[in-house]
């Protein structure tokens, strides 16, 4: 097994530059004007040009910028590391920190972005520093790109370097990202959950319409009734349990340590071992669509003649269809639904060379740890790595402590990442690569 280098240290830089991206405004507001991502993109650019890496900035549109960077040897197919530079927006009011700040406190790196996901992009590049440094390159040819646009579906950022810039990615057969490799606790033994699949996304919008008029009137035809029945059934509906491959293999190493088997029946007792992580792993034994925003009306005494609704659907690889037909029986034959943002679930086998050199990565520096692939219920840049034929890997390791409820710190106000836990996965991603 190869073990870092005395020479270099991978871990001596990742936090600096975790706070320093942080201090990087990136929010993405959707449609709506943001600050884009063309400053962070100068200074990851900087930092790889300071090691002698050369890479190309790519903009979608002014501001909205991707990075695409190659370096490593020759040996093998090209693996693609990759991680985007937006984030959500955050209110400053509700924070403990600012949220652009970058702050370092008690231990902690605090700002927008720490675990979704500029604490990746930090331990891909101290790591990569550390290695072209000390003349330490993988033998295997690597991607290295930085996108836009990830947290509104990705079309401004991967999806247009797909569409435009094919030729620097179509040679990839791996991709590597985000959302995987932290650790999860169960009955005491760190249960390490590497992305292997991820539901599919199905942002829609209903609308319901009807007659408009005076609101003191009678109105059986009324759009917000009809839209309100529709989003109350789609909201309140009852999924049922559908098991993937990927999701059958974690279960089965989740039994093992609880001394019981894994079956469709028991699937929800076993994702509860996982304690706060449940609340992301429950989400991907089944389909779900969660109503989210409503708009109807402009006058309290009008009644509106349309009433519109955005559901965030998200399906399991292999039950797309049943996803959209429960949808539409849910919504009836009077809501029609309008798909505004429609991107396919993955799923890829967890076995060959790469995730081999995750799991042997992963123990090298905690051996007791159990490693095993989870399907991810949020979407990534992998869905569209995945249209050019690569399969995709969600690996950000982080060994976390038992108490931290880490899965609701994704979007969540005082989002934060250990300072041991980025130094942690600079080391593993830094086994990683020389495994490659």
């Amino acid at each position: 097994m190869s073990a870092p280098s005395p020479g270099y240290d991978p871990a001596a830089e990742v936090v600096g530059i975790c706070s320093d991206l942080i201090g990087i405004d990136t929010s993405n507001y959707g449609d709506e004007p943001g600050p884009g991502e063309r400053k962070a993109a100068e200074h990851v650019a900087q930092l790889l040009d300071e090691v002698g890496i050369e890479s190309e900035i790519f903009e979608s549109e002014p501001g909205r910028t991707s990075l695409v960077a190659r370096w490593g040897g020759d040996v093998g197919e090209p693996v693609l590391l990759h991680g985007h530079l937006d984030v959500v927006p955050a209110a400053a009011d509700d924070w403990a920190v600012h949220p652009f700040s970058g702050e370092v406190r008690d231990g902690l790196v605090w700002g927008r972005g720490a675990v979704d996901m500029k604490d990746f992009d930090a331990m891909l590049l101290s790591s990569v520093r550390a290695r072209a440094r000390a003349g330490v390159v993988p033998s295997r040819p690597l991607v290295l790109c930085f996108t836009a646009d990830e947290e509104a579906g990705g079309a401004k950022g991967a999806g247009h370097l797909v569409r435009h810039h094919r030729g620097l990615l179509e040679d990839c057969t791996i991709a590597v990202g985000e959302v995987g490799g932290f650790s999860t606790t169960v009955r005491g033994r760190r249960v390490y959950l590497v992305e292997a699949a991820e539901k599919g996304m199905a942002w829609v919008r209903l609308t319901a319409r009807g007659n408009a008029g005076h609101g003191s009137m009678r109105h059986p035809d009324n759009a917000v009734t009809a839209l309100a029945a529709a989003v109350a059934r789609i909201g309140q509906h009852a999924w049922p349990v559908r098991l993937t491959p990927t999701m059958k293999v974690l279960l089965a190493a989740v039994a093992e340590l609880a001394g019981t088997e894994a079956t469709p029946d028991n699937a929800e007792a076993l994702v509860e071992e996982f304690g706060s992580a449940a609340r992301m792993l429950g989400a991907v034994i089944r389909n779900t669509a969660n109503p989210t925003m409503l708009d109807a009306g402009y006058k309290v005494n009008v009644v509106p003649g349309t009433a519109t609704a955005r559901v965030d659907g998200r399906f399991l690889p292999g039950y797309e269809d049943e996803f959209w037909a429960t949808l539409a029986t849910l919504a009836g034959p009077d809501v029609e639904i309008t798909r505004d943002v429609h991107l396919s679930a993955i799923e890829t086998s967890y076995d060959g060379e790469v995730p081999d050199a995750m799991t042997a990565a992963i123990l090298a520096e905690d051996p007791d740890a159990v490693v095993a692939p989870y399907l991810m219920s949020g979407g990534t840049d992998a869905k569209y790595w995945e249209d050019l034929g690569m399969r995709c890997f969600g690996f950000t390791p982080l060994r976390l402590p038992e108490d931290l409820d880490f899965t609701a710190l994704f979007h969540g106000v005082d989002e934060r990442v250990p300072v041991d836990s980025l130094e942690f996965g600079a080391r593993v991603f830094d086994r990683f690569l020389g495994l490659l």
